[in-house]
């Protein structure tokens, strides 16, 4: 899910301009605005991978027009000012998050102010292919309101540290294991948060009642010799040749733990070895070191690696 950060920042008061403009982001065409008021248009565009996070604000007088839902998911969340849509006779929250159709729905805003989240398509299907263990699944997303308010709670916490946490940060976004990690984590969140084929394939999917060792092994062999590189749940089950739920269930029996709580602790022992290493009168800081391995967020670094060794990283580099 690796790609290079791509940033872009528009802005104008020309009502051609911006109606181009949203045509080319949104797929919104037939705007209409109210002769009352003037047009000003924002937009903030930040991409890794299959992922596009985005900020729009739309001031001035009330428009409407119709959006093609068709070749993205899109989530958004609305944070000032007023979106209505509506589609197939379905009305969407006014605040969200929520899910737009994937087809052609109407819209009317007013003073908007809003973040969106998209996602490619194709990408969020592969990832739950993997996650499935089952290259037929074809995705479908049956609903445009999370399942649950945990869930709601649960992908504005990933899309917030995403926003705030990540793509701010030039220097965690120039790993390309940070990068891929965050596209992964945006794109499971999206598959637990909304009602569809994945959930119900989850639900209903048998589980794995003998332990397997043997995969284990694998599994914890592969994870040694690439805790390094860009890898997820996905491809340790490959490696150990075994489906992700079933992986998961042997790992807690066998090990008390998961796949990826395994990739983590080998990744804070690493990271404490390389502190160790290291000399802070060098130009040597936490920060390089904690990216390097794949935590982008000091504080949470700090408090992971404290809990498993029983110092601040920073006191390990000045010991």
């Amino acid at each position: 899910m690796d790609s290079q950060v791509q940033r872009s920042h528009f802005a104008t008061r020309d009502l051609a301009e911006g109606i181009a403009v949203l045509d080319e982001v949104y797929a919104l065409r037939g705007v209409r605005r109210s002769p009352e008021g003037d047009f000003d248009m924002t937009l903030a565009t930040t991409g890794i991978g299959p992922v596009a996070y985005e900020r729009v604000r739309l001031m001035g007088s009330s428009c409407t027009g119709r959006a093609d839902g068709a070749g993205v998911l899109r989530v958004c969340h609305v944070t000032a000012g007023t979106l209505s849509a509506t589609s197939a006779g379905d009305r969407f929250p006014r605040s969200g998050p929520f899910l737009f159709p994937q087809r052609t729905f109407s819209t009317w805003w007013e003073d908007l102010e809003a973040t969106t989240v998209s996602l490619d398509p194709s990408a969020v299907q592969d990832h739950a292919r993997l996650l499935l263990g089952n290259e037929s699944f074809r995705l479908e997303f049956t609903g445009t309101h999370p399942v649950s308010p945990a869930m709601i709670q649960y992908w504005r916490g990933t899309v917030s540290h995403l926003a705030r946490d990540l793509l701010p940060d030039d220097r965690a976004m120039s790993s390309p294991l940070i990068r891929s990690e965050a596209a992964r984590s945006l794109v499971t969140a999206l598959l637990h948060t909304f009602p569809g084929s994945f959930l119900d394939r989850q639900e209903t999917a048998p589980g794995q009642s003998r332990p397997a060792p043997a995969g284990v092994r694998r599994a914890v062999a592969f994870i040694e010799e690439h805790m390094a590189a860009d890898i997820g749940p996905a491809d340790i089950a490959a490696a150990a040749r075994m489906s992700v739920r079933g992986l998961q269930a042997a790992f807690r029996r066998e090990l008390g733990t998961t796949p990826t709580a395994y990739l983590r602790a080998l990744r804070l022992d690493a990271a404490h070895r390389e502190l160790l290493a290291a000399d802070p009168t060098t130009g040597s800081t936490v920060e390089a070191v904690a990216a390097r391995w794949g935590f982008a967020h000091r504080g949470r670094f700090a408090a992971a690696y404290r809990d498993r060794h029983g110092q601040s990283p920073a006191t390990t580099l000045r010991s």
